[in-house]
């Protein structure tokens, strides 16, 4: 068996790609003291890497997966990867009705695959 690169690079990519911008977006909830501007800032240098890998995800998993498909599977990794961020990082619980909500994201997800013929 084989890897298909073009099928698992978007998939690698998009993942460190939401780690970034996980933390460019929630990271600094940790620091509420900060100014907001220097937050901003800092905000913008950490999602650069973001979009350095989320743009090659989205232009290589084109050749394999439609532009629905790669939406529905960006938002399983994002929720995924904003989940664990949550825990660790943030302190929070994750509760019964965020695990709902999340689930039935994935459901919109395994429906955009479900049957679809990858071009």
């Amino acid at each position: 068996m084989t890897l298909d690169w073009a099928r698992i690079a978007p998939i690698l990519l998009l993942i460190g790609s939401n780690v970034f911008m996980t933390f460019a977006w929630y990271g600094h909830l940790k620091y509420k003291a900060a100014p907001l501007v220097a937050v901003i800032l800092v905000s913008w240098l950490i999602a650069l890497p973001e979009y350095l890998l989320a743009v090659p995800a989205n232009r290589i998993g084109s050749g394999v997966y439609s532009a629905a498909q790669l939406k529905g599977m960006q938002e399983v990794i994002t929720l995924t990867v904003f989940a664990i961020f949550s825990v660790t990082y943030l302190g929070q619980k994750i509760t019964a009705n965020h695990a709902i909500g999340f689930v039935l994201i994935a459901a919109g997800a395994f429906f955009l695959f479900r049957g679809a013929a990858l071009h």
